[in-house]
């Protein structure tokens, strides 16, 4: 799959300097990143069969959960295109506070 944009996780990262959760943050969003890469999902199945615990909001919006649901991960999928758009990340308790559907990323 074709993640747009990477820049996104590392913003995000950035964001948490200082805190001790901060590397094994960045540990779990590059493993996610590079998985997903390499992934080639056809549907929300394909994601659900190596991420049991995301959440399917829509055909097109899916929501990881992060290094233990610390954090949340909204993204959009086109299966067809094979690209995956990061919408939103952030704390679980920011994702509480947000619209699933609707949020996009204003970076």
């Amino acid at each position: 799959m074709r993640i747009i944009a990477r820049r996104t996780l590392r913003d995000f990262v950035d964001s948490l300097s200082g805190q001790k959760n901060q590397p094994a943050i960045k540990v779990a969003l590059d493993a996610w990143f590079d998985e997903v890469r390499k992934a080639r999902w056809t549907s929300t199945v394909d994601i659900k069969r190596r991420y049991a615990t995301a959440s399917i909001v829509t055909a097109e919006r899916v929501v990881f959960n992060v290094k233990g649901n610390t954090c949340r991960l909204v993204v959009a999928v086109d299966f067809e295109k094979g690209i995956v758009w990061i919408k939103w990340i952030g704390t679980h308790q920011d994702y509480d506070r947000i619209d699933v559907t609707e949020v996009d990323y204003d970076g």
